[in-house]
């Protein structure tokens, strides 16, 4: 196993850590859980950086690098809904436009295609980690402040497009 894929697997084990912090009120709580949200999305894109330098680029890697972060945003948007600091129907669209792309590569590998991460849902994914950080840091709603409407706005957008670009570019999935 390559570091990249070391990488993914540490993003998934941070999942119930993160969890587990948000759900606590001790002090100290909230500001290690941004430190491990941090430390996950960091290890996000140095093991996209080291697989592309080193063309440490696997199958696996394929597989487990998007489904690492959408376990750590998902879990993480869900946790900040417990805490009100986001809407329901921004989960319920995130989740929606992820369940979407994966069904969409569920039908990919059963023709023997891997379709990876494109430039849009890196995008995507990184916008998202953004807010969840200024969210985790700010512990305030995320349409109660003029720069949240327009982060929370561009990443409902980009959220959307990406989703859309993938079905755009891999439509012949379904011929």
């Amino acid at each position: 196993m390559n570091w990249p894929n070391r990488l993914s697997i540490f993003r998934v084990l941070c999942i119930p850590l993160l969890v587990l912090l948000l759900s606590l009120s001790a002090p100290g709580c909230r500001w290690a859980a941004v430190a491990v949200f941090a430390l996950a999305s960091l290890s996000d894109f140095l093991d996209g950086h080291l697989a592309r330098k080193n063309q440490w680029i696997t199958t696996f890697g394929k597989f487990i690098d998007p489904v690492a972060d959408k376990l750590l945003v998902l879990s993480t948007f869900v946790m900040l809904l417990s805490l009100n600091l986001v809407p329901a129907w921004m989960i319920v669209l995130i989740l929606a436009r992820e369940l979407s792309v994966d069904g969409l590569r569920l039908v990919a590998v059963s023709r023997g295609l891997v379709i990876s991460a494109g430039p849009l849902g890196k995008i995507k994914t990184a916008s998202q980690m953004v807010l969840i950080l200024l969210l985790l840091v700010l512990r305030r709603p995320l349409f109660s402040f003029p720069v949240g409407w327009v982060i929370g706005l561009f990443v409902c957008g980009i959220t959307v497009w990406s989703g859309a670009d993938y079905f755009l570019h891999h439509r012949e999935v379904f011929h």
